[in-house]
């Protein structure tokens, strides 16, 4: 049978594409703990790339991949809610920091969203573009419909979310050596808050109390994005 007539059988069931996402997912893990868990070089990474070349070498296009492993990127959403269990183990903590979250939230998240936008305005960056990484710090569940109902390219916001996360993974450990920061809720909101699930799981290999932070930070800030980012980039017309 000729290669392109096989890959066409084949990409007539969803079970290729979440088969190839899965054998990229665990020889991602493989290859990094093979590498001793580099914080730059997280195993999504790995295994975005894996993925990447795959298709590029088979030929499958991007468009037919993404339709076909659509169940995958819905799972996310359950995966999501269920980050509530140790959110509620640690809610004494949260109970006692409430008001400093409150008050740090808006902020940053607002400027989790600014920074990027102003980098790319001044690059010269299309409406697009910039449509297309307004919501590049929120979890992917979420993000996905903010960059739909502003106009943006979820492709291009995939890749602006696992840059985004790599990034908050590497540099907020850094930056808490740099501050001498040692408590773990603080490291654990941050990484949450900028780098959505890849800073999440980041944060659990530190500690249950860093991820329950974490997973607090991803979620305030996927919800206060989801309102604000919406109805402010329609007010200044961004989008135009």
């Amino acid at each position: 049978m000729p290669a392109n007539a096989l890959l066409s059988t084949l990409s007539t069931t969803p079970l290729f594409a979440v088969g190839l996402t899965l054998a990229a997912f665990l020889l991602g893990n493989l290859i990094f703990k093979r590498l001793k868990k580099p914080t730059w070089l997280p195993a999504i990474l790995i295994a975005a790339l894996l993925l990447a070349a795959t298709l590029a070498a088979i030929g499958l296009p991007y468009d037919t991949y993404r339709q076909d492993a659509a169940w995958l990127t819905f799972l996310l959403g359950p995966a999501t809610v269920a980050l509530g269990m140790p959110l509620y183990q640690q809610l004494p903590h949260i109970r006692a920091l409430w008001r400093p979250l409150t008050i740090c939230l808006p902020i940053a998240a607002t400027l989790a969203a600014c920074y990027a936008l102003l980098i790319a305005w001044m690059l010269g960056s299309s409406p697009l573009i910039l449509a297309s990484i307004a919501a590049k710090s929120v979890t992917a569940p979420i993000a996905i419909g903010i960059t739909e109902q502003i106009g943006g390219s979820v492709a291009l916001l995939l890749g602006a979310l696992l840059i985004t996360g790599v990034a908050t993974a590497a540099f907020v450990s850094l930056a808490a050596r740099f501050l001498n920061i040692e408590d773990e809720r603080i490291i654990g909101f941050a990484l949450g808050l900028n780098g959505h699930a890849i800073g999440t799981v980041r944060a659990f290999e530190i500690s249950p109390a860093a991820g329950a932070f974490a997973s607090l930070g991803m979620s305030l800030t996927g919800i206060f994005t989801a309102l604000m980012l919406p109805f402010a980039w329609h007010l200044i017309g961004a989008g135009g």
